[in-house]
């Protein structure tokens, strides 16, 4: 099995620690081999700064950190300009950052690593060398190409958002018998070749209280919706909607299920971070490499006091080798 590509993260942040507490876990919690793109000299401060035994071990090529994993982290460099402070972005260290992520997806593009996994990234700190993106996800599509979708997943609930990081007001016009089409059918395809589901089944929120209640809270689950899934259904696939949000999620429901497409942010992640908030991944679909992260910031305000919990982190590694484990049976 490839190993997998972890980035830098912005290293005033706490990337840096989930990395090297994620490593000191990985029997327990079963990871498959990674190795950081980060420097090597930064990890090894950090982790004597905060007394975590990790020997960490420059490696010169992805294929080393498989028979190195199990004695020492293993770093394939990406030096950084300036020492960091725990907290404060420094603008000197962007290019590593910016650096790190490029390697790990052309690894992975290259069939040299088997997935990628992002550490969190301050993107204010990043526009100045020249970052034009909104995010991870954006960037890791202009890189590799794709159709990106973005999916949290964990082990109790996956949700996709039709709609992300825009007003609720807009939302209405954004939803359209084409963009639920094309993320349902990403979606579908992802969960049975990355996920190993033969048969999945999706569940789609409406839009409105209640979907729409027969058009007397809003006519777009009747007009826009339901047509949109009608036509996936013709097509074979396993797809029920437009439901009313407010039933979707509890045990009984999410049971009969594999992942739920919702209209907007809100109605996605409220769900997820409230049943599962520590083990929730941000799964990146639609790319032609495997990309997962943990679901949450840089946390600046407790870099460097060694108490960031590596949970989300070590779920994002433990998923990105199922995904790829499930992607290679398939190929």
């Amino acid at each position: 099995m490839l190993p997998l590509a972890l980035t830098m993260g912005d290293p005033a942040g706490i990337g840096g620690e989930l990395t090297l507490k994620s490593w000191r876990a990985r029997d327990e919690a079963g990871l498959v081999p990674f190795f950081a793109l980060d420097d090597p000299a930064r990890l090894s401060a950090l982790a004597a700064q905060m007394n975590l035994d990790v020997p960490v071990r420059e490696i010169t090529a992805p294929e080393e950190a498989v028979s190195l994993f199990a004695d020492a982290l293993p770093v394939l460099p990406v030096r950084l300009a300036a020492n960091t402070v725990p907290g404060t972005a420094d603008p000197r260290n962007a290019p590593a950052i910016i650096g790190s992520i490029e390697e790990a997806a052309a690894l992975s593009l290259s069939g040299k690593a088997g997935a990628v996994v992002t550490n969190p990234i301050n993107k204010a700190v990043l526009y100045g060398a020249g970052f034009t993106h909104p995010g991870h996800t954006e960037f890791l599509a202009a890189l590799t190409g794709g159709d990106p979708v973005m999916m949290l997943a964990s082990p109790l609930l996956r949700v996709v958002p039709l709609t992300i990081h825009t007003a609720l007001s807009a939302v209405p016009g954004l939803i359209t018998d084409a963009l639920i089409q094309s993320k349902a059918r990403i979606v579908h395809a992802a969960l049975k070749r990355d996920f190993g589901i033969a048969h999945p089944r999706l569940a789609v929120a409406g839009l409105n209280p209640h979907a729409g209640e027969g058009g007397t809270m809003g006519k777009e689950d009747a007009e826009i919706i339901a047509p949109a899934l009608a036509a996936l259904r013709d097509e074979g696939m396993d797809i029920r909607g437009p439901l009313s949000a407010d039933t979707m999620f509890h045990e009984r429901a999410r049971a009969t299920y594999d992942a739920a497409l919702c209209m907007y942010h809100d109605q996605a992640l409220i769900p997820i971070k409230t049943l599962d908030f520590d083990r929730g991944v941000n799964v990146t679909l639609g790319l032609p490499i495997l990309r997962t992260s943990p679901d949450h910031g840089t946390a600046f305000d407790i870099a460097g006091k060694g108490i960031a919990n590596p949970a989300s982190l070590i779920a994002a590694l433990k998923l990105a080798g199922s995904m790829a484990a499930a992607r290679a049976a398939c190929s």
